[in-house]
């Protein structure tokens, strides 16, 4: 019997060996899983990193780039198209105006109501819904007769109530896509951006495609002007503060204008305005610069995308893109660990994690970061460790704050160029004994991205200050615009009927 007892008791010692030794090549395998894991952050990180002195070069990029684009015709990444407004509102416009914005993500329609004083601008009845899907790849009759649609239920629920009864409604179409003007009510369309994919409408005259599907329901309404969103933002800013000249909007997509002198706009030479400016759409989403940034991911979602080789800055900056590049480093990650277990599946998915996602997470407060479960566990990815949950925030903070520091790298190139950054501008022609003082600058802001990310514009505000400096920044104010856009578009109506 002691030798079956000997027996069974080194037995019992080899298994239980056994098992820790199993367990140990578990723990160091876990171990050597999350090594791996911080390291692809670390790289990660390090790809986006976006330091002063390496933002400083994007504004220099940004600003030889726009003077290029305006010199001559494909001289540049930048299009820097003209607008025709060179009258922005000033305040004495009355009547009631229509707006009708279709942008990357929603449709709005609203009815703005002036009196006459810039106190006096009353916003009414404004509508707000996403665009169907099946419209972004549709057909230019089915997108602009379900436009005209939305319109003529919007009148209907009118009723006695509006003023403009037996008038014909003057409407001004924001169009938040690349448009080649002809004239602040006509232009044709350059190309689709933010997922749309309509062929057959690249170089038609949008606004003639509004009006026509507006005639064939009956419709007494008249496209007055064909805005882009940006130029709308910086009517509004221009309406409540003079001293606003640049314009820049980050919700789906990006893009910015600016008012710039017409004896700088060479490729259009001899153009005259009674102010002698004019707004220019940088259409700057297509920026392109060596100091940008640019991670394999990046470079991985550009190619995979609609648009390759195309729109290189936006997909930095912009919400339709975030919660992609986010999603592709996590990717990463379950490709190399098992930290998601056998869910990780779904982030093969592009584009399953939205911005507004990343945007929740990031800004989760919660000591447990329970809004991360419940994002991941709505996407099917349960029982997440509260360090993977952690990971997952750090990833959404480097992906925004390289996004925030890059667009505030475009404002301050854009403020360089007109001369509002302390240097003077690179066309001024003024030596520094020359400068004048620092004037006040307003830059109106609108987009999703901008407006619901705190942490995006937090960055944002943080890098512009670093990049100009606290003497010149003080300078500098940043506006948010509510609606901006649409409202801004509606003013620009008033302004170019009543001028």
């Amino acid at each position: 019997m002691g030798k079956v007892a000997v027996a069974f008791t080194s037995a019992a010692v080899v298994a239980a060996c056994s098992v820790a030794a199993v367990m140990v090549r578990r723990r160091v395998k876990s171990r050597r899983k999350w090594r791996t894991v911080v390291e692809i952050l670390k790289e990660f990180e390090e790809g986006c990193d976006a330091p002063v002195g390496r933002l400083r070069q994007v504004v220099d990029a940004m600003a030889v780039e726009m003077h290029a684009g305006l010199a001559s015709e494909g001289g540049s990444k930048l299009k820097m198209l003209l607008t025709y407004v060179h009258d922005l509102p000033n305040g004495t416009e009355k009547g009631t105006y229509y707006a009708l914005h279709l942008g990357g993500t929603y449709f709005r329609i609203l009815r703005v109501h002036l009196g006459g004083e810039r106190s006096y601008l009353d916003v009414q009845d404004v509508e707000r819904h996403p665009i169907p899907s099946h419209l972004m790849n549709s057909t230019s009759e089915v997108l602009f007769n379900f436009l005209a649609f939305s319109l003529e239920r919007f009148i209907q629920k009118e009723g006695n109530e509006s003023n403009s009864q037996g008038v014909k409604r003057e409407l001004a179409f924001t169009f938040s896509f690349p448009v080649k003007h002809t004239c602040i009510s006509s232009g044709v369309l350059i190309k689709w951006t933010k997922g749309f994919e309509i062929s057959e409408m690249v170089g038609k005259d949008i606004a003639e495609c509004l009006q026509g599907a507006l005639n064939r329901r009956g419709l007494d309404i008249h496209v007055a002007a064909l805005v882009n969103d940006t130029v709308g933002a910086l009517s509004l800013g221009y309406y409540h503060d003079p001293d606003t000249v640049v314009a820049v909007v980050f919700g789906t997509g990006s893009n910015a204008c600016y008012l710039e002198r017409t004896d700088a706009i060479i490729k259009c030479q001899g153009l005259l305005t009674t102010s002698g400016s004019m707004v220019v759409n940088m259409e700057w989403g297509n920026f392109w610069s060596s100091h940008l940034p640019r991670t394999a991911y990046d470079i991985d979602l550009d190619a995979e995308s609609s648009n390759p080789n195309d729109m290189g800055f936006e997909k930095m900056i912009a919400g339709l893109y975030l919660g992609d590049i986010v999603r592709r480093v996590i990717l990463r990650m379950s490709q190399e660990s098992d930290i998601f277990g056998p869910s990780s599946s779904v982030f093969s998915q592009p584009y399953v994690l939205r911005t507004n996602s990343v945007s929740a997470m990031h800004e989760d407060d919660t000591p447990e970061l329970q809004e991360v479960a419940r994002i991941l566990k709505d996407l099917g990815v349960s029982d997440v460790p509260l360090k993977v949950r952690k990971l997952m925030v750090k990833i959404c903070d480097v992906v925004t704050r390289r996004a925030g520091r890059l667009a505030a790298a475009g404002i301050a190139g854009i403020l360089k160029k007109i001369g509002r950054d302390g240097g003077g501008g690179i066309t001024s022609g003024r030596s520094r004994g020359e400068m004048q003082m620092q004037r006040r600058t307003v830059v109106a802001v609108e987009g999703g991205l901008y407006m619901k990310y705190t942490m995006f514009r937090e960055y944002m505000e943080e890098a512009l200050v670093e990049i100009l400096g606290e003497e010149v920044s003080q300078y500098v104010v940043v506006k948010a615009m509510e609606d901006g856009s649409s409202i801004g578009s509606a003013l620009l109506v008033a302004s170019s009927l009543q001028s």
